[in-house]
């Protein structure tokens, strides 16, 4: 019908258009069913008429369908198509002749066939319903219709079935009808039919009264005439159902502290169950806590009590416990234990445990008496009731079952005692402070720490005392530190003075004592607190000897020496020591003199003589110096430089500081005076045998007197030497004779040739042959020693030798010079 209205009213816009003719004839379509298209174009101009024919599109050129329409109609059908096929419609513009003015094709494929009514409808909730209906062969996709009472409600379009009609209303009859769609166009709806939704769900509400019960409740539902309430156990994994025409049910005998879920649905007067409300979660109330238990705990120094209690591990979700005292003390928990704090000492609590959990609390538990634990004992004295031993008293306390006192040394040590009385006797030694405290006890546990007295006994005595000399007027004292003790009073006396020393160590040194003197030493501790200890025993001790005095010196001989001086000291050994450079001398005696013998010389000496006694050694006495002799040279040696000139040298000496060195013979004297190691003697006669000897001095003028080997200068040199020519290029060396029985030896040294010729003892010539004319030539005679060598600084003489030919010539003396 709608399709026809929408035809009629184009057909009459078109008679009445005016619209102008167009060039080219245009055709689309406007409407489709399963057995009719609707076409409509556009007015040609000088068209009489227009036909429309219909073609398969697998058979285009074969027409099996023809309309005619006037010259007015721009919109026409064609009927009697197969449904869901492809067509190719065709609309030509005609003359009155039927000529074809312009002609325009499209291509379209028919709707699908009207389909069979719905097959079932069910209620899939209270505003579901579920359509299950026959698919149609070239449907693309299906659209229902859906009327309530009041007519057309909406269109819902499904792709397959069953198919879901959702936001419907609860309990409302409703009318469906079904139509197949594609993408050119749908059926007609198919025949209806009738369905009705299903009552809401009720409005459910929980509680838990007790730890075995849960209550629901709800609201009434319209039109219900009955509710069903199921009930599931998680823990157990069961369910029971519950019928009622009431709006509350009460569900007894449930596990405490269990999770259930609960749900429920009404039912119409046609006998169907409406749509079932959501599982709602309901936990009983816990159990009620037992087996409480209570102790004391200690935490920042504050006490307090620890309430547990047993779980029960079946129970469902957290639980809070809480704990409450009658002293007005509370504590939450979720876990076995609590503690209530702070709590003093001497209380009684009635505690109780209540748990909790998101249905409420449980019953309380069985109610708890506890006492804590007692008071500290005050007004502690102490009564020493003998030397070395001491009474602690204190006061009772309620709700006491003992007392235990604690006696600690500051060393750390700890003596414990235990009593059901008001007091304890302990051992307290000297030189310890002692810390005195006392608990009271019972089962809940014992005090706390109250007043603590403090005792300190007087200090040690010190063991070790050793008591030494380290001077003459001075005894150093050392000890072990003794226990107790901060100072110490160091006492030194004898029949005519007191000397004393206070010090914290544990030594002391007593000085300007006198010496040689018997002093009695006490030693004595004390401290701030409890004073000094006087009951310690002395120690005697004799100072060091008097030094000895009017030291005197006198030199026996050149290593020894008498030292006497005058002796002070009651019974003293006397040493003398004689200190030199690299070796100290010494001689001991009880007497007042003393020789040390056997000193080197050239040495000196600081001589001092010192007493020595059990009791220490003096002082040394003032130094006096001795010088002893200087020791002579080891070596001298005495060496020829020319005829009549020596050089004397000696190694060092000892403590010598001057020499005078004496070269005496028959024929004459010769000395030197020297601070050196070493001196240059003339006036020698050669040939002479010389006695040597030296004096040695120290700074002091101390001398020794030193001889050593003699001496013998060298043999004379010859003298008058001539050189003469002699036939054959020969020359004749001649000298005046000595008379010795010594042998000689000439030599003559040129610029080119060197000749010698040796005589014999007692010959004053020597011949030389085959001379070299022409040269310059030096002559030296000289001795010769029983060794063979030549005496070396006897005088040379120079001699031109000219040539005659190739002879010698005349020999002309050029002068003399002393050896080189």
């Amino acid at each position: 019908m709608g399709y026809m209205k929408w035809l009629v009213m184009f057909v009459f816009l078109s008679i009445c258009s005016q619209t102008a003719a167009q060039s080219d004839l245009q055709v689309s379509v406007f409407s489709i069913t399963s057995k009719t298209v609707y076409l409509k174009w556009t007015k040609y101009s000088g068209a009489a008429s227009y036909k429309i024919s219909a073609a398969l599109k697998s058979s285009p050129n074969s027409p099996f369908a023809f309309a005619t329409f006037g010259p007015n109609t721009v919109m026409g059908s064609i009927t009697s198509l197969s449904q869901d096929v492809e067509y190719i419609f065709t609309v030509e513009a005609l003359d009155a002749s039927q000529t074809v003015l312009s002609s325009a094709s499209t291509e379209t494929t028919t709707a699908p066939d009207m389909m069979e009514p719905i097959k079932t409808v069910k209620s899939k909730d209270s505003r579901t319903l579920m359509a299950e209906f026959n698919p149609k062969t070239g449907a693309t996709h299906y659209v229902i219709r859906i009327e309530n009472i009041n007519g057309f409600f909406r269109e819902d379009t499904v792709s397959s079935s069953p198919a879901e009609i959702n936001n419907l209303s609860p309990y409302t009859e409703y009318s469906l009808s079904i139509m197949a769609a594609n993408s050119v166009g749908r059926s007609q709806p198919s025949t209806p039919v009738t369905a009705k939704t299903v009552l809401p769900p009720p409005q459910i509400s929980t509680s838990s009264p007790s730890n075995d019960s849960i209550v629901v409740s709800w609201t009434p539902v319209a039109q219900a005439v009955q509710y069903t309430v199921s009930i599931y156990s998680f823990a157990i994994g069961t369910e029971m159902r519950y019928n009622t025409s009431n709006t509350s049910l009460t569900f007894p005998g449930l596990d405490a502290g269990s999770l259930y879920g609960i749900k429920g649905s009404a039912w119409d007067p046609e006998g169907r169950n409406g749509e079932g409300s959501l599982y709602v979660n309901q936990t009983t109330r816990p159990p009620t806590p037992s087996s409480v238990n209570i102790s004391v705990v200690m935490s920042s120094n504050m006490a307090g009590l620890s309430v547990s209690w047993e779980l029960d591990q079946e129970v469902y979700g957290t639980i809070e416990y809480h704990v409450t005292s009658d002293q007005s003390l509370r504590c939450n928990s979720t876990s076995s234990s609590c503690t209530l704090s702070p709590v003093g000492c001497g209380e009684v609590h009635t505690i109780e445990v209540t748990a909790f959990n998101e249905a409420g609390p449980s019953h309380p538990s069985i109610p708890v008496v506890f006492i804590t634990f007692p008071c500290p004992p005050e007004s502690l004295t102490l009564v020493k009731s003998s030397e070395e031993n001491c009474t602690l008293m204190w006061n009772m306390v309620p709700y006491a079952d003992g007392y235990e006192a604690f006696i600690k040394k500051a060393d750390g040590s700890e003596e414990p005692c235990t009593t059901t009385g008001n007091n304890c006797t302990y051992h307290c030694q000297c030189g310890h402070t002692y810390l005195m405290s006392v608990f009271a006890y019972n089962q809940a546990g014992r005090s706390q720490e109250g007043k603590v007295l403090n005792y300190t006994t007087v200090p040690c005595c010190p063991e070790s005392v050793s008591v030494s000399a380290v001077s003459t007027d001075t005894l150093e004292i050392m000890w072990m530190a003794s226990q107790g003790a901060e100072l110490y009073e160091t006492r030194a006396a004898d029949s005519s003075e007191v000397i004393l020393c206070n010090d914290t160590s544990p030594m002391c040194a007593l000085s300007d004592l006198s010496c040689d003197r018997s002093y009695s030493v006490v030693v004595t501790p004390c401290n701030e607190i409890s004073g000094c200890n006087r009951a310690c025993k002395p120690h005697s001790r004799d100072t060091a000897p008097c030094m000895p005095t009017n030291l005197n010196l006198s030199l026996k001989n050149s290593s020894s020496v008498s030292v006497s001086w005058t002796a002070n000291n009651r019974n003293a050994t006397y040493t003398v020591s004689a200190d030199g450079e690299s070796a100290r001398y010494t001689c001991t005696t009880s007497g007042n003199s003393c020789d040390v013998t056997d000193l080197p010389c050239g040495s000196t000496y600081k001589f001092s003589v010192s007493a020595s006694s059990s009791a220490g050694q003096s002082l040394p006495s003032f130094l006096v110096s001795l010088e002893t002799e200087p020791c002579c040279p080891v070596n001298l040696m005495v060496e020829q430089v020319t005829q009549a000139m020596t050089n004397v040298s000696w190694s060092q000496a000892k403590g010598a500081h001057l020499f005078i060195t004496s070269l005496t013979s028959p024929r004459g004297h010769a000395s030197c005076h020297t601070q050196d190691s070493h001196c240059l003697m003339g006036c020698i006669t050669c040939g002479t045998n010389y006695t040597v000897t030296m004096e040695a001095f120290s700074v002091s003028g101390r001398m020794s007197n030193c001889t050593y080997q003699g001496f013998s200068s060298s043999i004379c040199c010859p003298s008058g030497v001539r050189l003469y020519r002699m036939a054959s290029n020969s020359m004749r060396v001649y000298w005046r004779s000595t008379g010795t029985n010594h042998s000689s030896i000439a030599e003559m040294v040129g610029s080119k040739n060197n000749y010698t010729c040796t005589a014999s003892p007692g010959e004053n010539t020597c011949d030389v042959d085959n001379i070299q004319c022409g040269d310059v030539y030096s002559v030296v005679v000289a001795p010769l020693t029983p060794e063979g060598s030549k005496v070396p600084f006897c005088p040379q003489r120079l001699y031109s030798v000219t040539c005659s030919g190739s002879d010698v010539g005349t020999v002309i003396y050029r002068g003399k010079r002393s050896v080189d």
